[in-house]
């Protein structure tokens, strides 16, 4: 189905490459959510990630930041950056998720897809692009949703090339668009809400520090009392709560995507002693360190 005269768009249709020899991981997903799916609390991976919406409207919190979004809009993630999407009530919201890994450690191609891959580290990576622009890349999105609907086997070596490279020319079109961007923040928030989200913000770039309800007062010139309710009001979270989910996320994190030892992964991501971030894991995620990443691990098996 045609959306908007521009996207090729079919609910629950995916397009699947695992190439795991060779480090190339691609899960592309056309469907729809709604409100009753936004996460409690934001969440991170070890792939990058882009959300193209098709609904009218949606936001989309980044490192804590809430940004308005409207159809159209390119979101870029790159991996370990904390995010959740946040959809209104009212009918669900039609969107495309892509999710890939590259192998980032080659050295015949690291650089290249460094340099390709840079706009998912702009510090708003929100992309909006007029009409022309945008359909310089809903051609090739929509290339692949028709090539994947002829080709429903990606295991055949041809195939797999051909998404490859035609997603490879897609992130090159981005990259390319990158300084066309006309993206603005179009959600107004009010001097209470912008000092609160500029706490919330500094919490997810200092989380492995020793930061607390007191050293923000400090560091914000605002009351702990003032500081302690208004978080509260604005984000929904008790602040030292905020504090302990961002940390105990990032664990998770390093956890799944790394072999340091869990010690130094406690010491790394904010926690003053092992015996505290057992506990506040426990009590997170409803399991012990050690056994959340030998779960993990037997998964991905």
């Amino acid at each position: 189905m045609l959306i908007n005269d521009n996207i090729y768009y079919e609910d629950n249709h995916y397009i699947i490459i695992n190439n795991i020899p060779n480090g190339i991981y691609y899960y592309i997903d056309y469907d729809k959510r709604d409100a009753s799916v936004n996460m409690e609390f934001q969440h991170l991976h070890p792939y990058y990630e882009i959300l193209f919406l098709l609904a009218p409207s949606a936001s989309h919190l980044i490192e804590g930041v809430p940004y308005n979004l409207r159809s159209g809009d390119f979101v870029l993630l790159a991996p370990s950056v904390m995010h959740k999407s946040v959809y209104y009530k009212g009918e669900p919201s039609k969107r495309v998720i892509i999710d890939f890994m590259y192998p980032m450690n080659n050295p015949d191609t690291a650089e290249a897809y460094k340099e390709i891959l840079s706009p998912f580290n702009n510090d708003i990576p929100i992309f909006r692009f007029d009409f022309e622009d945008q359909k310089k890349l809903t051609d090739i999105l929509n290339n692949l949703f028709l090539f994947s609907k002829d080709h429903k086997y990606y295991g055949n070596p041809p195939d797999e090339f051909y998404i490859h490279t035609k997603f490879q020319e897609f992130l090159y079109t981005l990259y390319e668009l990158k300084d066309r961007n006309q993206y603005t923040n179009e959600q107004s928030y009010n001097s209470i809400e912008q000092k609160m989200y500029e706490v919330s913000s500094y919490i997810h770039s200092h989380y492995n520090e020793d930061i607390s309800l007191e050293s923000l007062s400090e560091n914000f010139f605002i009351s702990s009392s003032y500081l302690s309710r208004e978080f509260k009001q604005v984000t929904g979270f008790n602040l030292s709560n905020y504090i302990q989910l961002t940390r105990i996320k990032n664990a998770q994190y390093r956890l799944v995507s790394s072999t340091d030892k869990i010690s130094i992964i406690a010491q790394e991501c904010g926690f003053s002693s092992f015996s505290q971030f057992n506990r506040v894991f426990n009590k997170i995620a409803g399991t012990s360190p050690r056994e959340y990443r030998q779960a993990t691990t037997i998964g991905k098996k």
